[in-house]
């Protein structure tokens, strides 16, 4: 299974917002260009995560994005299954219905491996991406946002 970019760019948006001081509000820029990431593409992934209430924004001119819980709170697992359009890994009425899936168990298999992958998920909060925060904050060039 693969994840979206939409996902990927989600949890990243997440973790860096968990490193922020509680008060700080960071722009989508900062976070763009910290990961090399199109800034058109998080303006969509910050829009979603201020509606599912992981973060809020304040528009204008000192403005910006912070996280809205603590990272301890926000399960992996729900990110991934609330950005994430569709977990199917298999489709078989595409792109014509296959002749073999009333016999078939692939589906069923696969919607257990899926599952089984997200209840892993399930089992790990942002923070606990975070157990290392000295080192992502340099990783991640932390003097651009400081500076």
């Amino acid at each position: 299974m693969q994840l979206t970019h939409y996902t990927d760019y989600s949890l990243r948006v997440l973790i860096f917002l968990s490193l922020q001081d509680d008060e700080q509000r960071i722009t989508i820029t900062d976070i763009a260009e910290h990961f090399s990431i199109p800034r058109n593409h998080l303006v969509k992934v910050v829009h979603k995560l201020g509606v599912l209430k992981y973060i809020h924004t304040t528009r204008g001119k000192n403005g910006g994005i912070r996280i809205a819980k603590p990272a301890s709170q926000i399960v992996i697992g729900s990110v991934v299954r609330q950005m994430e359009a569709n977990l199917d890994i298999v489709n078989c009425q595409m792109p014509s219905p296959c002749p073999i899936q009333s016999g078939c168990k692939l589906k069923s298999i696969l919607n257990l491996a899926t599952q089984a992958f997200l209840d892993v998920l399930d089992q790990y909060t942002i923070a606990d991406l975070n157990q290392k925060p000295e080192q992502l904050k340099q990783l991640l060039q932390w003097n651009i946002v400081h500076s």
